[in-house]
């Protein structure tokens, strides 16, 4: 299974509420799922959030929130790398298998799917 992950933490500082605020008539976070559903490559995307309100937007636009992100990879110090390896050991933890997993930024509002499925392509190609 290929998963993609959105890391959208509640607690930013230089833009609070950037992962919501409107952009283009659009919640930031939206444009990343759009992407991601409209790749058709994944399985799941999971939405990996400390906030309740950044968690039923992505809901919204068909995102998954299978889980709160713990307080510990919320903060200020806390590395995208660890916030990834957090949501793919929960979807393992859930028995399913994991083939790809890939991380699209919640801020990211100009990536399209064609993007995604190209990178997949030179992933695989070596």
């Amino acid at each position: 299974m290929k998963i993609a992950v959105i890391p959208a933490r509640g607690g930013s500082k230089r833009i609070p509420r950037k992962n919501v605020k409107d952009f283009c008539g659009y919640p930031m976070i939206a444009w990343s799922i759009e992407a991601a559903k409209a790749s058709r490559l994944f399985d799941h995307i999971i939405v990996s959030t400390d906030d309740d309100e950044i968690a039923e937007v992505a809901k919204q636009w068909g995102g998954e929130v299978p889980f709160m992100r713990p307080a510990v990879l919320s903060n200020d110090y806390a590395g995208t790398t660890e916030v990834i390896a957090h949501a793919t050991q929960w979807v393992l933890d859930q028995g399913l298998d994991v083939d790809a997993v890939c991380c699209i930024y919640a801020t990211a509002p100009f990536v399209q799917g064609e993007d995604i499925r190209r990178g997949l392509e030179a992933l695989e190609s070596g």
